[in-house]
């Protein structure tokens, strides 16, 4: 696995358009904001046995992603060479269909077209198709999330591609830690047998949030509250004991709606009609319409009340203190991946450029909240939840996790153009059984 004898990689972006309304039957897809991801076949090397390919659906809570992944396997290689990403997303997620289990059916049919163009006709009995949802559907109630998945079973058992058993299904939280941990050090080199060093994950979705690395003191797995902060998994002769969690419920959709008081609001559309979800966090005279989940609510600023980052960090601290377990041990010298919402919304704040990322250190996302917050008395910004999500951010790193201000941390979309997520690992799991317990 010689990744630093990858060739340059290319990045291209496709935009999908042209889709009539009859090929979407009216779906709520937002086909303008997705995209594809195309990675040039990397030099061969001479002694390789074959090529293979794998599909996998990520299943998040504000999206769906495809990934299909070409790999070169060697005779001399226990793990295989990643050749080739193709890679496409479309809003919403599978979730906002829970009263309309069929669109999810019909999210998934239009998706696998970017499948069946990436990979070999002759190979698509051989390539392996999975779904995972995420924190989405395992926040649903069981039965709804079921007649979700089912729909996407069915769309599966109807295509070309071979479809495993158990090919569809919920990822518990903990497992997405560990397969995104997996992913980003499989592709910055750290899984070499040679290699000791490692990096960390943050991980911060519209449902969960995951923390993963691998401890250099005992005290940290001594440490943990319970047994499921602890995850072991086997690769190249070796068992890793890694520190990982998911938290249900933190991650930054979620947070907004406990910090607006709306987390208990049931019912309809209709039935939230009449409610208005007020936060310190939200700009004074701002009003509008969010949605998530399939719900949309009226929320907006405080016009009485008081605003600022400091009234907005108390809010925000409801939905951390007491929940987000800190690790004994955070090491200076552990380089922490950190991407979803976390790059997301840094781009937003201008504090990294939405193609390359960056590094920052916990303290810019401080800085920069205080900045948003400052603006929320005067008219309406472009985010207007930019204050809420930047001081979220900065609390769950520093009063959740126990982040140090000085703490520098990589901002990452994608590493050597492949992304930054749970799948890749999720496939070499498949593949490899790498037995993660």
């Amino acid at each position: 696995m010689k990744l630093s004898d990858w060739t340059p990689l290319l990045l291209v972006l496709h935009t999908v358009a042209g889709f009539s309304q009859a090929q979407v039957i009216n779906s709520l897809l937002d086909l303008s904001s997705s995209s594809r991801t195309v990675l040039p076949s990397l030099s061969r090397p001479a002694n390789y046995s074959h090529i293979f390919y794998a599909v996998m659906f990520d299943a998040g809570s504000t999206g769906t992603r495809i990934h299909v992944f070409t790999f070169i396997h060697t005779d001399s290689e226990e793990l295989p060479v990643l050749d080739n990403e193709m890679f496409y997303s479309t809003k919403p997620g599978l979730s906002a269909y829970v009263d309309i289990p069929e669109m999810a059916a019909q999210t998934v049919r239009t998706m696998l077209k970017v499948a069946k163009n990436a990979v070999p006709r002759l190979e698509w009995k051989r390539t392996p198709v999975l779904l995972r949802a995420t924190a989405g559907l395992r926040l649903l109630p069981a039965g709804k999330a079921q007649a979700l998945l089912d729909q996407v079973q069915h769309v599966f058992d109807e295509s070309p591609f071979f479809v495993p058993d158990n090919s569809v299904s919920i990822m518990n939280g903990t497992k997405e830690g560990i397969l995104a941990w997996i992913t980003m050090n499989f592709l910055t080199g750290h899984l070499r047998k040679e290699t000791k060093s490692t990096v960390g994950i943050l991980d911060l979705g519209g449902g969960s949030t995951q923390i993963t690395f691998l401890p250099k003191l005992k005290k940290t797995i001594e440490d943990v509250p319970g047994a499921d902060y602890i995850a072991r998994f086997d690769a190249l002769n070796r068992t890793f004991e890694l520190y990982s969690h998911s938290y249900l419920g933190n991650g930054q959709m979620v947070a907004r709606l406990a910090v607006l008081g709306a987390l208990d609001a049931e019912g309809s559309c209709v039935g939230l009609e009449w409610r208005v979800f007020r936060s310190s966090c939200l700009p004074k005279k701002f009003r509008g319409e969010w949605s998530f989940g399939g719900l949309t609510y009226q929320v907006s600023g405080d016009p009485d009340g008081y605003t600022g980052y400091k009234t907005c960090y108390q809010e925000v601290l409801k939905a951390v203190k007491g929940i987000i377990h800190q690790p004994f041990e955070l090491e200076d010298n552990t380089v922490f991946y950190a991407f979803s919402y976390y790059y997301d919304v840094a781009v937003d704040a201008g504090l990294i450029g939405d193609v390359h990322g960056g590094r920052l250190q916990v303290r810019d996302f401080k800085k920069k909240a205080k900045e948003a917050c400052s603006k929320t008395t005067k008219r309406p910004p472009a985010f207007p939840f930019l204050c809420m999500d930047m001081t979220y951010i900065t609390c769950l790193l520093k009063d959740g996790f126990g982040f140090k201000e000085s703490t520098v941390l990589q901002l990452s979309k994608k590493v050597n153009n492949v992304e930054s997520s749970w799948a890749l690992g999720a496939i070499l799991d498949h593949f490899y059984n790498l037995n993660i317990r």
